[in-house]
């Protein structure tokens, strides 16, 4: 089977697990999961290097999802990956379930307690620092939501990237244009990230962060330049695969209701259909 058209078919299912555990948990954030997932499948089933029985290896490539209100998909993403097993995404958002809303180190393969926004861009860059400094040979991915960049301290982060010239760091920003108080370009205006990013000394890509041909040929190319971090900006659509959650703000923070889900569950399979190498 064609590797693209298998991680495309991937990032669906993720997507319906994803929607699943939102439902059964009565808790999530549908939107910005759904708009991710091919960004996630793309890095964890074709880039980054990881060994799921050893999670702590110490070459090991690392990725931080700072955007972390998105834990769903990442949690349905690392069960497929193989650092826990299925049936405990079940548990999710249940009493003493080790998923918990954001984000958390004891679960394997997470390397940030994330959430707070603003933080992952900054962890990024000291890990990329301690890659340099021990020698080793490892990347450092860091996937942002384009509202976290209303925090001062990713700028920050930015910086101090650029001053160090860490070209073993990659970040992503998921730019759906929506945040918890709907468009990014009401809230804060953020039209000028390439100026800004490029300005302060990093190497930048756009692509459709919903294609994952385009998505994997950007990642497997990079670093492009020597001495300079790497940004990728990934325009997708908030609610992403699902026609009534498309770009709308209210699915930020939503859970499907019975019917709601049935209903999606019904397009994403129609999705896989089309996907099939059987069908005419």
């Amino acid at each position: 089977m064609n590797r693209i058209r298998s991680l495309q078919q991937k990032a669906v299912s993720i997507r319906k697990r994803t929607l699943q555990i939102i439902y059964e948990a009565k808790h999530g954030h549908t939107g910005g999961s759904l708009s991710c997932v091919d960004i996630l499948v793309a890095l964890y089933f074709d880039i980054l290097r990881y060994d799921p029985a050893n999670p702590t290896d110490p070459a090991r490539d690392r990725f931080i999802m700072s955007k972390g209100h998105s834990v769903e998909s990442y949690y349905c993403v690392l069960s497929e990956a193989g650092f826990f097993p299925g049936e405990t995404l079940n548990s999710y958002g249940k009493f003493n379930s080790p998923l918990a809303g954001h984000p958390v180190t004891s679960v394997p393969g997470i390397e940030l307690n994330s959430g707070s926004l603003g933080h992952g861009l900054s962890v990024g860059v000291g890990m990329a620092l301690a890659g340099r400094m021990d020698k080793k040979g490892y990347k450092v991915y860091v996937l942002m939501g384009d509202g976290e960049q209303d925090e001062g301290s990713v700028t920050e982060a930015a910086m101090a990237a650029g001053h160090y010239g860490l070209d073993n760091l990659v970040a992503i920003i998921d730019r759906n244009r929506l945040q918890i108080s709907g468009d990014t370009e009401r809230i804060m205006r953020l039209d000028s990230l390439t100026e800004r990013y490029h300005a302060l000394g990093w190497y930048i890509e756009e692509t459709d962060g919903n294609n994952m041909e385009d998505l994997v040929n950007i990642f497997r190319k990079l670093p492009v330049e020597a001495m300079k971090p790497h940004l990728v900006i990934a325009n997708t659509t908030k609610g992403k695969g699902i026609s009534f959650i498309e770009n709308q703000a209210g699915w930020h923070h939503k859970v499907p209701t019975k019917e709601q889900l049935d209903e999606a569950l019904l397009q994403l399979d129609e999705q896989l259909k089309k996907m099939s190498p059987y069908e005419s």
